[in-house]
């Protein structure tokens, strides 16, 4: 991607200024919840809730509102999400390394 283009993050940033959608983190967090909640139930849904995995899909706007919904969180709590993702990411590598396998064990 071009370096010159917003990352998502500062396209939903600039979206809640330009419509004065900014609320606080604990809102941002149910709207996150209930987008994640709607993510499962076209997962459910579409799999005949689990009897068919190879069935499973979940909408493209359904994605789009809970990455949104994540996004606006991270900025109301002033994280960048980018080097969130980072962290998350070479802490899983480091997993990797260590035990063959990316999970926590818990």
């Amino acid at each position: 991607m071009a370096e010159h283009l917003p990352t998502a993050q500062q396209q939903v940033a600039a979206f809640l200024a330009e419509n004065e959608m900014h609320a606080p983190p604990a809102y941002r967090l149910l709207d996150l919840t209930a987008e994640i909640g709607e993510v499962a139930a076209d997962a459910a849904k579409s799999s005949a809730y689990g009897e068919s995995p190879e069935s499973l899909s979940v909408s493209e706007d359904e994605l789009g509102d809970a990455l949104f919904a994540l996004l606006a969180l991270a900025t109301e709590l002033d994280v960048d999400a980018g080097a969130a993702l980072e962290t998350s990411l070479s802490k899983y590598e480091a997993r990797i390394d260590a035990d063959g396998d990316a999970g926590s064990g818990a």
